[in-house]
């Protein structure tokens, strides 16, 4: 990303969940200016944050069909084998998961890994760990989306609630039917986001690699084994 792209990505406009902060930012600096100055630079202050937080950049999915695409911005925290939330009802054998932590300084929008229909969405109650640690998918306040691709199958992404981050946001509706690098929610304030890819699927991103959500190929589509293609 050079220098252009990265004062447009600050200065994006804001995501529709941060305008009850900004707005009440922008109240405290208006009162601080008659009744107290100090308040004024903390209400300014709290504003320019949020504006920042909550800047929702645009992104440009690759022209490819066949991969995955990252969920979220962050950092890779965790590439392993697990089983998906059971809430979802995928199953109890492992698939590749990949685990994004995201900071404050992240853009904190979920995005679609690749087209599908949102199949069920599931809220499960938890703790607030910080998101970084392992623990965290499985204990931690999440919400899961499991999404049937084109072909019948099945992944699933989750929003994590984070140690600070108090509120996950999911726009998307079962039965929708989204596109790759679409918006389908954000979590406020420090979170999580997890992608159990299909069986057979290799990620293609390295622990500590940063991803860029809606953009970044974190694998490909696995292929059909020969033995369920059917011969005419």
């Amino acid at each position: 990303m050079d220098i252009l792209e990265s004062i447009k990505s600050v200065l994006a406009p804001p995501h529709k969940a941060g305008y009850p902060f900004i707005l009440g930012g922008i109240a405290v600096a208006v009162l601080g200016l008659l009744v107290w100055h100090s308040l004024a630079w903390l209400g300014l202050l709290f504003t320019l944050f949020c504006l920042y937080f909550f800047r929702d950049p645009e992104r440009v999915a690759p022209p490819r069909a066949n991969v995955f695409l990252a969920p979220a911005d962050g950092l890779v925290v965790a590439l392993e084998p697990a089983i998906p939330p059971a809430e979802l009802g995928l199953g109890l054998t492992p698939r590749p998961r990949v685990a994004i932590f995201l900071s404050v300084l992240d853009v904190h929008v979920n995005r679609m890994p690749i087209a599908g229909t949102v199949r069920k969405i599931a809220y499960h109650p938890g703790k607030f760990l910080n998101a970084a640690d392992d623990k965290a998918s499985d204990d931690n306040e999440r919400n899961a989306l499991a999404i049937t691709l084109a072909d019948g199958t099945d992944i699933a992404v989750v929003q994590i609630a984070g140690l600070i981050a108090r509120r996950i946001i999911c726009d998307a509706v079962e039965g929708e039917v989204l596109a790759a690098g679409q918006r389908f929610g954000i979590i406020r304030f420090g979170s999580r986001t997890d992608l159990y890819l299909p069986e057979g699927a290799t990620p293609l991103v390295a622990i500590g690699q940063r991803m860029i959500g809606g953009e970044t190929v974190i694998a490909e589509v696995p292929p059909i084994p020969a033995a369920v293609i059917r011969t005419v």
